[in-house]
């Protein structure tokens, strides 16, 4: 009978080297879910909350909701998309907040950076599109609608208006949006600041499209109202701006 000599167990790494190449491990995960998150929101979809009541009923004080900056790249925007955009400049004026500072401020700077803040919502605005550029936007034809290329949009499936009025805007205007800029208004139509309200600065009221920041898709919070942004028909049937 042969005796077997017994076998050696497996070496183990030391303790320490294993405690390291665990907390490397993670140090990666954790980097690598940072520039992912960076990249989405540079990119993709951008987080923010409606600090007015401008967009009533549509978006109301502090909705939180996704922005796309992607899919607008290819596809533009049309009449009747809500969007976010950066202040073409005053339309904020005397809305700015001091950012936290310290330790506070450094955190969310970092959250926001990597789109789990909305810190900066206050800094931008959430508006509908009702006049791309070259179309001749007019207030108002004999039923109250705004006009577009002298064609009458039906708002009042979002407007947030008195009772038993009709009248889509209180103030008169009559514009032609110039090439590479929109014209915006607020669905909660007697109290929303926007391009009315702004026509007689030097910017006209229009808001430049390399100011948009992108469409609002999803409406993420209160979970109540949470749901998809419809797209709104109410400017279907207008006519191309004339040439």
């Amino acid at each position: 009978m042969t005796s077997e000599s017994p076998t050696s167990p497996p070496a183990r790494p030391p303790r320490g080297r294993g405690a390291l190449a665990f907390v490397r491990d993670v140090i990666v995960i954790v980097v690598v879910a940072v520039l992912v998150s960076v990249l989405i929101k540079a990119f993709v979809v951008r987080s923010f909350y409606i600090p007015s009541a401008s967009m009533e009923q549509t978006l109301m004080v502090d909705d939180k909701i996704l922005v796309d900056e992607l899919t607008v790249d290819w596809t533009g925007y049309e009449r009747g998309d809500v969007v976010v955009f950066e202040d073409p400049g005053g339309w904020l004026e005397g809305a700015e907040t001091e950012p936290p500072g310290g330790i506070t401020g450094a955190i969310d700077w970092a959250l926001n950076a990597v789109g789990l803040s909305a810190s900066d919502s206050e800094d931008h605005l959430v508006k509908r599109i009702i006049g791309m550029p070259g179309d001749h936007v007019q207030c108002c034809n004999q039923l109250g609608q705004v006009t577009v290329n002298g064609a009458g949009i039906d708002e009042l499936d979002y407007l947030n208006l008195p009772d038993g009025s009709t009248l889509a805007s209180t103030q008169d205007f009559d514009v032609t949006v110039p090439e590479g800029a929109v014209w915006v208004m607020g669905d909660n139509r007697n109290r929303s600041r926007d391009s009315r309200y702004h026509n007689e600065q030097p910017g006209g009221g229009f808001v430049p499209i390399d100011k948009i920041v992108g469409r609002v898709v999803l409406r993420t919070w209160p979970l109540d109202r949470f749901g998809t942004l419809e797209h709104s028909t109410a400017a279907v049937g207008v006519p191309d701006a004339a040439q």
